[in-house]
């Protein structure tokens, strides 16, 4: 804090100092690395942010859809239960009209069998239907826990790249600057898969 003169610095003022001074005096390469490096780790660490967002929407989704098809597979159920439903009454109308004494009695139970019939294809085709939907859900949670996995292995290949960076600065070794700019690359490539759905 500056006031009338006064000035106290803290830890982090002193070794920024320090850095500017040492880089100073070993000339552009080293202050130039050590400024490369604190751009990178700032770059990829924003990136980095996105890329775990998305990670976590995608996980969210997947649940959601996931959530979605067991609704519909319950609904499909309940459907084939009413089908089974109608069946038991459709052969008890059945054994009715077959031991039926007159053709009045014959005919009014051929009437249900028939209603039963018709009613039976309409819910086996709302059962398919919402079957299918089912389906169509499970397949949408996976393609979103696809996407999961991508965002992931993105989001660790950047936070590789942030360690060996920090390592890199306080090493200062250039194959480990290389090695940081080679995880980068690959976490960005590994996000951009995951953009286009691949």
């Amino acid at each position: 804090m500056s006031g009338h003169g006064f000035h106290v610095h803290g830890p982090h003022d002193h070794e920024l100092e320090h850095a500017t001074q040492h880089a100073a005096s070993h000339g552009e390469a080293g202050g130039g690395m050590i400024n490369q490096i604190a751009m990178f780790t700032a770059v990829i660490a924003t990136i980095g942010a996105i890329f775990a967002y998305m990670g976590g929407a995608t996980q969210a989704n997947a649940g959601l859809y996931k959530n979605n098809a067991a609704i519909k597979k319950t609904e499909a159920s309940n459907q084939w239960n009413y089908f089974q439903a109608k069946s038991t009454k459709q052969s008890l109308a059945e054994v009715s009209r077959d031991l039926a004494p007159n053709a009045a009695d014959k005919e009014k139970y051929q009437a249900k069998i028939d209603r039963y019939e018709k009613e039976k294809k309409e819910i086996q085709a709302n059962a398919e239907k919402i079957e299918a939907d089912a389906k169509d859900w499970d397949k949408q949670s996976d393609a979103q826990m696809h996407l999961h996995h991508r965002w992931a292995q993105a989001t660790t290949a950047l936070q590789v790249a942030i360690a060996l960076a920090a390592i890199a600065l306080l090493t200062k070794k250039k194959w480990l600057e290389w090695g940081m700019f080679g995880m980068g690359a690959i976490g960005v490539a590994i996000g951009a898969l995951a953009v286009f759905h691949v």
